[in-house]
């Protein structure tokens, strides 16, 4: 996994010219007057501290869904909560702009072999990360404690490669927002940037052990419209078995702001994925 945790802006845009030393004293004083008022999360996992929502948007947070979820459960398997959307037009782009520049994003990167040669894969997508499986939680101190006990986790229960980072307050709002508006709890928080058409994510289903049992996923999406696709898992034949029910894939034109809630067994029936885009205004 790369190292690298920057926010989105720090990977494409060129440095910018040192300014003149009057212009340099008037930002300096304007970024102290501003993060005066600026309140953030911050945790020694974090490579920087992460900002609160601005008022402008969480005063907005209790209009959460801007609209009802319609259900989509006419196929085995299969049970959805679509919101058109979720969070209302006149602020998804705010929100979209302040995660794009406020998380911490890194390419996830990796070497495979395959007979023999080593190939170096870099993940078309940028990726940030937060939260913990339902027996852990993180203490006031920001140390990971047993979930029931209280006590800090035994050595070898301890996460020494990758270590966890609590879900910041930002984000943390949104996941109260969505646990009140669909009855479901959710734990673990993954951020996907697509920087372009290009960037995309394959067929997979979200059904980690860490994420318990008929987990539900709530998917947002934000910026740029995109195909969220769905299709069955292959089942294998069984001769002591009536014939599966026959099921077509799934499109879904997610625009900003709109969310699809997976539930019930989906995770464990359906794959789903947002394929490469072609055209402008992808991300």
């Amino acid at each position: 996994m790369s190292g690298a945790k920057r926010t989105i802006d720090s990977f494409f845009k060129s440095p910018a010219k040192k300014p003149r030393t009057s212009e340099s004293v008037t930002r300096e004083e304007k970024l102290v007057g501003e993060n005066a008022e600026r309140k953030f999360t911050r945790h020694l996992t974090y490579p920087f501290p992460i900002p609160f929502f601005p008022l402008s948007i969480s005063s907005e947070l209790s209009s959460f869904p801007s609209t009802i979820g319609k259900e989509i459960n006419n196929q085995a398997d299969l049970d959805l909560l679509y919101f058109e959307p979720y969070i209302p037009k006149y602020l998804e782009r705010q929100v979209f702009q302040f995660l794009r520049s406020e998380l911490p994003f890194y390419r996830v990167e990796y070497d495979i072999n395959r007979g023999g040669i080593s190939t170096h894969i870099k993940t078309p997508r940028w990726t940030t990360v937060f939260g913990l499986d339902e027996t852990s939680k993180f203490n006031d101190t920001g140390e990971v404690i047993d979930a029931n006990s209280g006590k800090r986790l035994e050595k070898e229960r301890c996460y020494t490669k990758y270590p966890p980072r609590p879900i910041p307050k930002c984000l943390d709002d949104l996941r109260l927002s969505t646990e009140a508006a669909t009855g479901c709890k959710f734990n673990f928080c993954l951020v996907n940037y697509y920087a372009s058409g290009s960037d995309s994510i394959s067929y997979h289903s979200d059904d980690e052990r860490f994420l318990g049992p008929l987990p539900a996923i709530a998917s947002f999406s934000l910026g740029a419209r995109r195909d969220f696709l769905m299709k069955h898992k292959p089942i294998p034949p069984n001769d002591n078995a009536p014939p599966p029910p026959e099921t077509k894939p799934i499109k879904l034109p997610l625009a900003s702001g709109d969310m699809v809630l997976m539930r019930g067994r989906t995770q464990a029936n359906w794959l789903h994925s947002i394929p490469k885009r072609t055209g402008k205004k992808c991300r």
